[in-house]
């Protein structure tokens, strides 16, 4: 097992401005700098990176700067996060035109994996008829990543109309996407990440880990993860993929790299590339 972490630990998670008024430019964008993210992650000894899509496109006309910069720092390009509501058919064309951009840069510069969030929560709650739809969506998504050669995943997330593991079960069997599960989001939905991957782990092919206590997302060991339980599950499974560690936020996003880099040393399989 390999891996990555992503960058949006330097910047936190915000979002482009112009999404307000244009779903196209409907970006997650960490305000951070890209250039010390990759630097701080190289330093703190993974081997890969995974970026939002904003500041991916970011270097739509900059493509040899970002290659570059990978070189320097001996980085791979994990994945590129991107999203959408998903439920809306008047923007639904628009949303899939975004991804494709997304999808289509991020092949050229080498990425391998393409993380889907999003499900949107209607202001009057959510319709039965929202997982199908949202697995529908998730099926062209999925189409578009094939077309570039870069495997879909489907992030369940906090906000999101799949946040809980009864929500995951409805949605699953409306699409064919892969699942990327995120540990402290099913945590924080109320569900046990170890029996999630058990339960689909035929669908993983990305994983993120993220500690979790007490309504707080962690660097890995700081919570109360179980990610003994979780490494063997993938071993048990053969998974020989991508792990990215994700924090949304941390006083300092190196030293809390370093941290979670340190936490893994203990799991000898997950050091092997």
């Amino acid at each position: 097992m390999k891996l990555g972490y992503q960058t949006n630990t330097w910047g936190g998670v915000v979002g482009h401005p112009a999404g307000v008024t244009s779903v196209k430019d409907s970006y997650y964008l960490a305000y951070g700098s890209t250039e010390e993210a990759l630097k701080d992650i190289s330093e703190a000894g993974f081997d890969g990176f995974e970026i939002f899509d904003g500041n991916l496109m970011e270097y739509k006309d900059k493509k040899d700067e970002f290659l570059k910069l990978m070189d320097e720092y001996s980085l791979t390009l994990v994945g590129v996060y991107t999203g959408g509501n998903f439920i809306f058919p008047d923007i639904l064309e628009e949303e899939l035109i975004k991804i494709e951009s997304v999808a289509a840069f991020a092949s050229e510069v080498g990425a391998e994996h393409l993380v889907i969030g999003g499900g949107a929560i209607r202001a009057n709650g959510i319709l039965e008829s929202d997982y199908t739809a949202l697995g529908n969506a998730l099926n062209k998504v999925m189409e578009i990543a094939e077309k570039y050669n870069i495997v879909a995943s489907y992030h369940p997330h906090l906000g999101t109309n799949v946040q809980t593991p009864n929500q995951l079960d409805k949605l699953m069997p409306l699409t064919r996407i892969n699942l990327c599960p995120d540990t402290a989001h099913i945590e924080a939905g109320g569900g046990d990440p170890v029996v999630v991957i058990r339960k689909y782990v035929d669908r993983i092919k990305y994983i993120h880990f993220k500690d979790y206590a007490n309504g707080d997302f962690l660097p890995l060991g700081e919570g109360h993860q179980k990610f003994d339980g979780m490494v063997e599950a993938l071993e048990e499974a053969n998974y020989d993929g991508w792990i990215t560690v994700e924090l949304d936020s941390y006083p300092d996003p190196k030293q809390g790299a370093k941290i979670s880099r340190s936490y893994l040393n203990k799991f000898d399989k997950v050091n092997q590339a």
